[in-house]
């Protein structure tokens, strides 16, 4: 089995833009899939995160450190949580991303981890 982070970007203001009854069934058909992971043995940790606007960007450059509000960079979506999973391979991986609610308005980039740091490449 791999490690796979699954960032999920969403759009905050499609998001905010959602009838209390579209979100409370979109929030219902996550938590409900989340269960079924769970269950199943994939997940290993999920979080959703707060606004982007409570967001502090963090530079260092010659010395110097530099915050930022906000995301790094203006961008439609933002990244609206995470889920950490184990799969056999990465079509394994992307068929569990793309079973995600929140796919449909957003999307969701699979990644493998890194199991350690190496010597020979930077990515």
């Amino acid at each position: 089995m791999m490690k796979y982070v699954c960032l999920a970007y969403e759009e905050e203001e499609k998001l905010n833009t959602l009838s209390k009854s579209e979100w409370d069934g979109l929030r219902s058909e996550t938590l409900t899939y989340l269960e079924e992971l769970q269950k199943r043995g994939y997940i290993v940790a999920a979080e959703a995160l707060q606004s982007v606007r409570a967001a502090t960007t963090v530079r260092v450059r010659h010395g110097k450190v530099s915050l930022t509000d906000g995301p790094f960079s203006e961008t439609k979506e933002q990244l609206g949580g995470f889920f950490l999973i184990n799969a056999r391979d990465l079509n394994e991986a992307i068929q569990v991303a793309s079973r995600w609610p929140s796919a449909r308005l957003g999307s969701i980039e699979v990644r493998p981890i890194e199991e350690q740091f190496r010597e020979d490449s930077r990515y």
